[in-house]
């Protein structure tokens, strides 16, 4: 009869779940085509199929395989692998679509808090497929769409860091402490997903924990304690030699309880044992169990036990020369005995009761010593057992060893350092209780050892009780752990301190992004100390300092996380910028092979290469390399605006104009690219086209001394001299130290009249430049309009002496000067 094509299916889906969740995409390719075919009608199937092909990279089979039934909206899982790969293949419309015809089925789904270990949820809930949505406007070119999706998916869980992520990307004004905080509504769904997670893992663990634990080793136990406990099974279940079916054997052999199959052969084996060698039951230490009446009739005097029958005694020195090593703790080792000192035992031996296997000691015919029971005996979840006066009910049974005195029936106390020397060792053990649970007979009166982690006991009661030497008793197993309900208070705790992270780290990524680099790095210093050290925040804090120009300080913070994380690919060609203002070309050099022999493919590698080529001025090889960083990646905005640097380096400015632009269709916020078409503009005298470039990229990057230095210029050049003299003060705020910005700012309040505030500036920047010859031009010039003569020639010739190829010009000004003094008749 052929197997339902439904089930082979749903085992086909397993295995393939079972390869994609550890990772073997390729095994589980191959399985998800046998389930495709076999169960051609399952919605399932095309899905598990697509998801593989997008987990290795094959966008395009992806869209293919989900494409009939995902871009209908028939299956969750088509529809989202469907939209995952038109994002990778820049189909955008197609993947809005196939939500948008799905949303009934994502709309009201969130799985927040339902992942763990051991539980997943197969198919995305609402705020992952918004995020998606919103990637999808993105590339779409809807910002608005992509901005409301963005929103929604952060309302719904504010874990969805990718949103907020591309909101800050696209410029977006949001207020972090709205986003990350710790909402009732989410600590009810983490409470009551995280109470159902406990349970679960709990439940397993406790079963497995039940289940590791086996009756010792039979090398460990007396063969006569463990044949007489064939018949019992220490959780409910009961299985003797005899009624063992085939059925029974199968489904024993095929469980997946190991602990059920290692019981049921340790009893097959026992009792072959017990069949087929019984002239060596005879021999053992503890004799056959006794009929039911005499048990039953033995119970009833507890107060005088019958004294132990009299046993021939094996020496210590017999144990030295038959064992290899001296015994531990008084365990027995052994229990066969030669062939004449069995035949002269069994004239001797009177049927006991069966006990436990315990070790020997030496014993004597004293009366028993009952110990008390919650010193000696625990139940299976490892509870002592309370003492009771009433022994019918509990049925709880003892055991006591028996020391023989030289010469004396009384009962002897044992001394607490061991016994005494002379004492010999018994063969077999004495009756040690007369209890026996109501209702049992046979071999179920006999009382299990749940372990065989033993410790010798002392009883230092006096009245009556006499303590064990060497008597070892099981271990109990360890507790079972209790199922409790997560502690709502700490729930709520640990939520609000990770919202506080992710609060200081979203902070510290919105605020860069607004290019608010002094207060970014205000904001990821106030996270705890691990995480600044963290990659991340590490490469976040060095583009902090390097958009303020403190190439310096940016640079040891890429130092540091290059030397935590080697193998990091992102914000590199940042790093390599970094070193190029540095003009550190050794480490350059270093740092771009090293990324290149690490990932030839990445276009970060070939960014870094190409600074190397242009610190080592090599336009050509420089230009080959970020062409090649551009062809890896066409998004990689910044290789496009490093290729149109160099082109203005050799004056190609055509070419220049073509990459930066290149560069903005890739990254409509990339500002460099804006700067470098205004710098293009000036260059070739159109003003007004580079002051709208100039603007553009001021209004994405405010906080930029240069963009609003060049804005200036280009207003200066423009004759808009007050304009101009308000962007240079504006620059000047921005970078007190940058020393052109200040000489731009002195010549405007020259040009405006303003002396004093000129002479203010020019002193400042004397001292932040005193080697500039341009700056002692400017106080000469400004000296004499201030009719200062004699400092205004001192300062000529001091600029004259600084840079000689502006001699010409610093000679013109003298002579004009010196025509403007009157000339005096008494020196003619």
């Amino acid at each position: 009869m052929a197997p339902s094509p439904t089930a082979v299916g749903g085992l086909l889906g397993q295995v393939v779940h079972y390869h994609l969740d550890n990772g073997s995409y390729d095994n589980a390719l191959f399985f998800a085509e046998r389930y495709a075919a076999q169960d051609s009608r399952s919605s399932e199937a095309p899905y598990l199929l697509s998801l593989c092909h997008l987990r290795l990279g094959d966008h395009r089979s992806a869209y293919d395989v989900s494409k009939p039934m995902g871009y209908r909206g028939v299956n969750l899982g088509c529809s989202w692998v469907f939209a995952q790969a038109c994002l990778a293949l820049e189909r955008f419309k197609d993947g809005i679509t196939a939500l948008d015809k799905a949303k009934s089925l994502w709309s009201q789904k969130n799985t927040m808090g339902k992942h763990s270990a051991t539980t997943r949820s197969a198919y995305p809930d609402a705020p992952a497929v918004l995020c998606l949505l919103g990637k999808l406007y993105r590339g779409y070119d809807d910002k608005k769409r992509a901005v409301s999706c963005f929103e929604d998916a952060l309302k719904l869980n504010a874990f969805q860091w990718d949103a907020f992520k591309a909101l800050c990307d696209m410029g977006v004004k949001v207020r972090v402490p709205n986003i990350f905080k710790a909402s009732d509504s989410l600590l009810q769904n983490l409470g009551q997903d995280l109470t159902a997670l406990v349970h679960a893992e709990l439940s397993q663990s406790t079963t497995a924990t039940l289940n590791s634990f086996e009756q010792p080793p039979p090398k460990k136990s007396s063969m006569r304690s463990m044949a007489s406990d064939v018949g019992a099974d220490p959780f409910g279940i009961s299985f003797s030699a005899g009624d063992m079916t085939p059925m029974t054997e199968n489904m024993l052999a095929n469980s997946e309880s190991d602990f059920i199959s290692k019981m049921h052969n340790a009893r097959v084996r026992l009792t072959n044992s017990a069949n087929n060698h019984q002239s060596d039951m005879e021999g053992l230490e503890t004799p056959t169990a006794p009929p039911a009446e005499a048990m039953m009739s033995r119970s009833n005097n507890l107060q005088e036990p019958p004294h132990a029958p009299t046993r021939r005694t094996r020496n210590v020195q017999h144990i030295d020369q038959t064992l290899e090593a001296p015994p531990r703790m008084n365990y027995r080792m052994g229990s066969k005995r030669s062939a004449a000192t069995r035949e002269k035992s069994n004239s001797q031996e009177q049927p006991l009761e069966p006990i436990s296997d315990a070790p020997s000691a030496p014993t004597g015919n004293s009366r028993s010593s009952v110990i008390p029971a919650t010193d000696r005996k625990r139940t299976l979840a490892g509870h002592p057992v309370s003492r009771s006066t009433n022994f019918e009910e509990h049925a709880t049974r003892r055991s006591a060893r028996l020391i023989k005195p030289s010469g004396k029936t009384s009962s002897v106390t044992p001394a607490p350092g061991g016994p005494p020397a002379g004492r010999e060792l018994k063969k077999a053990r004495p009756p040690v209780s007369r209890i026996v649970r109501p209702g049992s007979s046979g071999s179920n009166n006999v009382g299990r050892v749940v372990s065989g982690n033993r410790k010798p006991l002392e009883d230092h009661n006096g009245d009556g009780d006499h303590g064990e030497t060497g008597k070892v008793q099981d271990a109990p197993p360890p507790p079972v752990p209790k199922i409790t309900e997560p502690d709502t208070a700490r729930l709520e705790e640990a939520l609000r301190w990770v919202m506080d992270l992710m609060k200081k780290l979203g902070s510290g990524y919105y605020l860069l992004s607004q290019f608010q680099c002094q207060e970014a790095v205000q904001a990821l210093g106030s996270l705890p100390a691990a995480h600044q050290s963290s990659p991340w925040v590490l490469a976040l804090m060095g583009r902090a300092h390097y958009e303020q120009a403190s190439y310096a300080e940016a640079e040891k913070y890429f130092r540091r996380m290059r030397a935590q994380a080697p193998s990091r690919l992102e914000d590199m060609e940042v790093y390599s910028t970094i070193l190029w203002h540095l003009k550190r070309e050794t480490e350059l050099s270093f740092l771009a092979h090293e990324l290149v022999d690490a990932a030839w493919h990445s276009p970060q590698a070939w960014c870094a290469l190409g600074n190397a080529w242009s610190l080592a001025r090599d336009p050509e090889q420089a230009l080959k390399c970020f062409k090649r960083a551009t062809q890896l990646d066409p998004k990689f905005a910044y290789g496009f605006t490093l290729q149109g640097h160099e082109h203005v380096t050799n004056e190609e400015y055509d070419k220049a104009l073509t990459t930066y632009r290149q560069a903005i269709s890739a990254d409509k916020r990339h500002y460099n690219a804006y700067y470098g078409i205004g710098r293009v503009q000036q260059r070739l005298g159109a003003y007004d086209k580079a002051l709208t470039h100039f603007q553009a990229a001021h209004l994405i990057n405010p906080n930029n001394a240069v963009l609003v230095t060049c804005i200036g210029t280009a207003l200066e050049k423009q004759k808009q001299i007050l304009p101009a003299l308000r962007a240079y003060c504006k620059a000047v705020e921005l970078a007190p130290r940058a020393a052109s910005t200040r000489y731009k700012k002195a010549r405007a309040l020259l040009a405006v009249g303003q002396i004093e505030e000129a002479q203010k500036e020019l002193v400042i920047l004397k001292d932040l430049a005193p080697d500039e010859g341009t700056v002692h031009f400017l106080l000469a010039t400004l000296y004499r309009s201030m009719n200062e003569k004699q400092e205004a020639v001192r300062h000529f010739t001091i600029a004259l002496a600084l840079d000689p190829k502006a001699g010409p010009q610093i000679k013109e000004a003298i002579e004009s000067f010196e025509d403007d003094i009157p000339m005096d008749d008494s020196l003619i």
